[in-house]
């Protein structure tokens, strides 16, 4: 990721996908005048949320109305979810070793360096 500095920043327009308009436009972040909104804001740039899915935007406005606002400094909550990692520390799937119609088909690299584990 390269370095923009905070003039860069800012110049992005950033929006609030919590609270999607009825023409699908988003509004911009932050409120002005004692504006209610139904949800607490989930501030991106305008780029970002284009770019996101359906599922993905709804998973990051959960992930920010779950920490929620209880204090005087806002609380983050990451735009995406991270991975989660099997039980044997890392994927170890199907595509070591599969049986398709009586063939065994496997993966010799995978099967050398996972060895032991399937």
């Amino acid at each position: 990721m390269a370095k923009k500095g905070l003039r860069a920043w800012v110049k992005e327009n950033w929006v609030d996908i919590a609270n999607k308009r009825k023409d699908g436009s988003y509004p911009k972040c932050g409120r002005s005048g004692g504006e209610k909104r139904k949800n607490y804001p989930k501030c991106v740039p305008i780029a970002k949320a284009r770019a996101m899915s359906k599922g993905q935007r709804a998973g990051a406005v959960r992930r920010k109305q779950a920490v929620a606002n209880t204090g005087p400094k806002p609380s983050r909550a990451a735009t995406f979810a991270k991975r989660k990692k099997s039980a044997m520390g890392g994927y170890i799937g199907s595509s070591i070793r599969t049986d398709y119609d009586g063939v065994t088909l496997s993966n010799p690299s995978y099967e050398k360096y996972y060895k032991g584990m399937i």
